[in-house]
């Protein structure tokens, strides 16, 4: 299917913003708090926008996970500050907020009680693009008496063309949405390609459409421009402070691009300066979550990482200390997402690629070790692929096992009432079942300790002290300790004068500098920090990734073949098997759910 030949009629554009969800995401971590969102929200909803994008994606595991806020008390809070907006959001259909297929009655539970909290617009996309993960949703939504957009998630592979995506949003219109979005979640759209898709669904649709670009690539406002000319209605764009590199184009920029045009957005510019000037100034607090990888670069129109994902792997490999092969990863994601059938690389498929991607790198060859998320992708519990899948992996990763061709969430159980008995009285209300649903372990830790008013957010780094001496080469020395399921982040910032068998190091612990002095050793032990000893044996199992124990599988004593799988760790938020490397007998487990483990340990010993 071709452009149309001629364009629509010229009509005001209307901007959805998306600073207060999609911009801090991109670009500091999603790490933004509703405290620092709140002081601008009377000033954004003095303006004439379609939306305000300020829940959704990663936000609910970052205020759980990091910030120790509640997510439904945000959204409370944000619909109170913002009477006259229309609040938006982005779900991820079958998988809500979290990272698997939930029953119907979750997404149904989850769906009401987001409309009943404040949320007026849902931004639904499946990560497959397969519509039957959408379908619950969408019908949630609509039965809430709330706007459904579907959504197109937007890529390029042997397999993708307008003609799929018109497909699609056919498919979505006949699930009654009330309006259609193009999510291009790695900024791979081009102006050309842009027009093309845009001509081609206003073609046929008269359904508003929107369009959600990334400025990873720096051609997001390019986009924007050709999509406006050939119709669109909506287009996504972010305040100047959270705006450019991975994420989106700048409000400002736009609204002055399309100033005295027939496509005028009417929005006030002088307004929008001063809100952005409040943000550059919140943005400041959050330097500790700046990366180099969120700068804009034209080679994700090569490697197809978004910027989202580009900015987590670089995390990811700087735990393991593996940063210098990050390009190298980049290089296997394409690999991998052939494997899988070029699936679009949005979550939860960017997680489960970009994973396995990262094991394939640092282990001695590809596929040593398969996530359980990828096997259960290749048994067809997240859809269908649109390519052929790699019959070779299928067989490694799954065996005989049988490939499902049904609507996964079909297969799954009812599921609210188990899981508020399993959360008991923790629950204060629904909202927090769902917030367990979404995150078992943490939602639950988190409940605890708002039980227990033991809540303690990360705390924000402030500036590097001046006047003391930087550590040889001027680079600080990072790492993450571990206690008890706590995190603390420590950082060397300077090294003191040597001498009589000690040494003064300035270092911070979670941002706040002290000034610690320690005894100089003249030998290591061989234990690492946990006191394991490091493998040196065949029978040794460990694991060529930090992680934690999921799930000890095996007892003492169990005779064991090799390959078996002995554990289940969590790593990257993705749960992998080890597998015993030799037959034998379990002669000792050093390991027990929840311990954290790093690379090398001895988890378990097999006597051959």
């Amino acid at each position: 299917m071709k452009s149309s030949p001629t364009r629509p009629a010229a009509k005001p554009v209307k901007i959805t913003d998306v600073a207060l969800r999609d911009g801090h995401q991109s670009l500091i971590a999603t790490r933004l708090r509703t405290e620092d969102m709140l002081p601008v929200c009377a000033e954004l909803d003095a303006l004439d926008y379609w939306s305000l994008e300020v829940w959704g994606g990663a936000t609910f595991d970052a205020c759980v996970r990091f910030l120790k806020e509640d997510p439904w008390l945000r959204l409370r809070q944000l619909r109170e500050a913002l009477p006259n907006s229309q609040l938006q959001m982005l779900l991820r259909g079958q998988n809500l907020l979290g990272y698997r297929h939930y029953a119907d009655d979750v997404v149904e539970a989850f769906v009401q009680k987001a409309a009943d909290n404040g949320m007026d617009i849902f931004r639904i996309f499946d990560a497959m693009n397969d519509v039957r993960n959408l379908q619950t949703a969408i019908a949630a939504v609509k039965k809430s008496g709330k706007h459904a957009q579907g959504t197109i998630c937007y890529t390029t592979s042997p397999v993708h063309n307008i003609d799929t995506f018109v497909q699609q949003a056919r498919d979505m219109v006949n699930m009654g949405v009330d309006s259609l979005a193009i999510k291009d979640m790695a900024g791979l759209l081009t102006p050309a390609a842009t027009e093309e898709l845009v001509s081609a669904l206003k073609a046929e649709f008269e359904l508003p459409l929107a369009l959600h670009s990334h400025m990873t690539s720096g051609l997001a406002g390019l986009c924007q421009l050709k999509a406006v000319e050939a119709g669109v209605d909506i287009i996504d764009t972010a305040i100047s402070a959270f705006a450019n590199g991975t994420s989106h184009p700048a409000t400002e920029t736009m609204v002055a691009g399309l100033k005295d045009t027939p496509y005028d957005t009417g929005l006030d510019l002088v307004a929008l300066q001063g809100i952005a000037k409040q943000l550059w100034t919140v943005r400041k607090k959050y330097h500790q979550f700046e990366s180099e990888f969120t700068r804009e670069d034209v080679g994700v129109q090569i490697n197809q990482v978004p910027g989202g994902m580009m900015s987590n792997l670089a995390n990811q490999l700087k735990e393991q200390g593996a940063l210098n092969r990050i390009d190298e990863v980049f290089a296997e994601i394409p690999r991998v997402r052939k494997d899988l059938g070029y699936p679009p690389l949005v979550t939860p498929t960017s997680q489960i690629v970009g994973t396995q991607a990262v094991m394939n790198i640092l282990a001695e060859q590809p596929y040593t070790t398969i996530t359980n998320e990828v096997k259960r992708y290749l048994q067809g519990h997240y859809g269908a692929a649109l390519g052929e899948i790699n019959a070779e992996l299928r067989a490694k990763a799954i065996g005989s096992e049988d490939v499902i061709d049904v609507r996964p969430a079909d297969l799954l159980p009812a599921e609210m009432a188990k899981l508020r008995g399993e959360i008991g009285d923790l629950a204060e209300c629904e909202e927090d079942v769902l917030t367990y649903a979404m995150f078992p372990d943490l939602g639950r830790s988190y409940l605890q300790q708002r039980r227990d008013g033991s809540l303690q957010p990360e705390v924000l780094e402030a500036p590097a002290p001046s006047g003391r001496p930087v550590s040889e080469g001027g680079v600080a020395t990072e790492f993450v300790i571990d206690v008890h399921g706590e995190r603390y982040q420590v950082a060397i910032t300077g090294v003191g004068i040597k001498g009589k068998g000690k040494r003064h190091l300035y270092m911070t612990l979670d941002g706040m500098p002290e000034e610690v002095v320690f005894e100089a050793l003249n030998e290591y032990q061989a234990e690492g920090v946990s006191g394991r000893q490091q493998a040196s044996k065949p029978g040794h199992v460990t694991t060529n990734m930090p992680g934690n124990i999921v799930e000890v599988l095996v007892a003492q004593g169990d005779v064991v073949k090799a390959g078996q799988a002995v554990l289940v760790t969590e790593a990257m938020k993705m749960e992998a098997e080890v597998q015993a490397p030799i037959a034998g007998t379990v002669t000792d487990i050093h390991v027990s759910k929840g311990d954290r483990v790093t690379p090398g340990e001895v988890l378990i010993e097999i006597e051959a």
